[in-house]
């Protein structure tokens, strides 16, 4: 929940707050008419997507580190359990990232539906012997450490 939180505070950072309108030129008329609208990425959007690209790549490199070692100090069964919890996180996170990405406009708020995912690895581990419950929570949770990597780096080099 306070990842969420944190994604939303990140992101709202990142949107504009201006009130300026932007009157309709002669070609966007044009092209109203013709059916062809091409929408202008504003800035925020283009912030928005470079931080969405940062913490998948962030989520990717530790979820490498990290299932490489647990393969070498615990084993291969447990290493896997790992990943499988990891690639459900970024997952989740590529769903939270759209989900507020249509945030405002077409949503009122954030949806529920992404929850869900973490349920049925937990309940595919629960009823196969070979999958373990803590690795695969514990590798979901790397998209929080990702965040959490993330906040740390703005507080100490608030230019990157």
């Amino acid at each position: 929940m306070c990842s969420h939180l944190i994604l939303a505070v990140l992101v709202s950072s990142l949107v504009s707050l201006s009130e300026e309108s932007i009157a309709p030129t002669q070609t966007t008329q044009q092209d109203e008419k013709s059916g062809f609208v091409e929408k202008p990425i504003s800035s925020s959007i283009g912030e928005f997507y470079q931080l969405y690209q940062k913490l998948i790549v962030i989520t990717l490199v530790l979820t490498g580190i990290i299932f490489i070692s647990v393969w070498i100090f615990y084993s291969l069964n447990i290493a896997l359990n790992y990943f499988i919890g990891a690639c459900t996180g970024v997952v989740y996170l590529k769903m939270l990232a759209k989900d507020v990405e249509t945030l405002g406009g077409e949503k009122p708020s954030l949806s529920k539906n992404r929850f869900a995912l973490i349920m049925i690895p937990i309940i595919l581990a629960t009823q196969w012997h070979q999958l373990h419950i803590l690795p695969i929570f514990l590798g979901f949770l790397t998209y929080k450490a990702t965040l959490v990597i993330y906040l740390v780096q703005t507080v100490f080099n608030p230019e990157a």
